[in-house]
């Protein structure tokens, strides 16, 4: 879907990172640099699938969370609005539309109460089962009356399937909230209000877990903000809780198989979500398995 929404201030999006808004969940301020050197090792690791002969790429939480939720092995973001579970009441009459629901289905308090109370567009990712690599995407907006949501993605997630506590090479996706600020990838920007890194760094060969070819996969890469500093490309290295918690957990093109940690759409689908992403309605993702998510 074509994005419905104009940034008047598009320049205000299309800078360089450093300096983004204070005051605004999941940004930070400042680039770290990424040499050349770095892109071309980038260019071997792949955030999803496995390329023969190179390393796991993983990944970590929220890097501007404010506590732990219970049960969890992970940092939550700045907890959403817990008491706006309720059910939309109005009854479809002559003549009139139901209205959207008031949250989001699918999602439970838990889950409910990590989304920040400004995110206005949320994509949620919801795997068939624990150990599922499969799953489906649907990008949620938020109006006045409810949220309404888009059309239902394929989707692929780790071959291993979701954990609560990402490891780097775990084979699994972490479940949680993450902002999505940032993007690149090896084709020219296709029209996105996200600050956008076209670099040859996203260039990546070899095959994954099925043999299926992995070029292209990082045409399009929205970087998904567990275990990276918000405000940079998503080439760059830092990893605020450790190398051990992983990093490098990305949107990105599907190549027809499981990854190692990333989510995946179709080429299509992702230049959609580049398009209608918008930095003003501070979007975040929502991903684990269905029965996580129902928590």
């Amino acid at each position: 879907m074509a994005s419905s929404i104009h940034c008047p201030h598009r320049s205000c999006h299309r800078a360089p990172w450093a300096g983004r808004r204070a005051g605004v969940p999941f940004r930070a301020r400042g680039r770290a640099a990424v040499s050349a050197a770095v892109l071309v090792v980038l260019a071997f690791l792949t955030g999803c699938g496995a390329v023969t002969g190179t390393p796991a790429r993983d990944v970590a939480t929220d890097t501007a969370p404010t506590a732990d939720p219970p049960g969890t092995g992970h940092t939550a973001p700045t907890a959403g609005p817990s008491g706006t579970g309720q059910t939309a009441q109005g009854r479809a009459g002559a003549g009139t539309e139901p209205r959207p629901p008031a949250r989001i289905p699918g999602l439970g308090p838990r889950t409910l109460a990590w989304i920040p109370e400004n995110a206005r567009q949320v994509l949620v990712v919801t795997g068939r089962g624990r150990n599922d690599n499969r799953s489906e995407a649907v990008l949620h907006r938020r109006t006045g009356s409810g949220w309404e949501a888009g059309p239902a993605w394929p989707a692929h997630n780790a071959l291993k399937g979701w954990t609560d506590d990402h490891r780097a090479g775990d084979l699994r996706s972490p479940i949680g909230v993450f902002a999505l600020g940032d993007a690149g990838g090896l084709l020219p920007d296709p029209g996105t209000e996200l600050p956008y890194d076209r670099s040859d760094g996203f260039g990546v060969g070899g095959t994954g877990f099925a043999g299926e070819p992995l070029a292209g996969s990082f045409d399009y890469v929205i970087a998904i903000d567990y275990n990276r500093l918000p405000g940079t490309s998503p080439l760059d290295l830092t990893r605020p809780l450790g190398a051990d918690k992983g990093g490098g957990i990305w949107l990105h093109v599907d190549h027809q198989g499981p990854t190692q940690g990333c989510v995946t759409l179709g080429e299509r689908h992702m230049r959609e979500l580049l398009r209608t992403l918008d930095p003003d309605r501070h979007p975040v993702i929502v991903m684990g398995d269905a029965l996580s998510l129902s928590l």
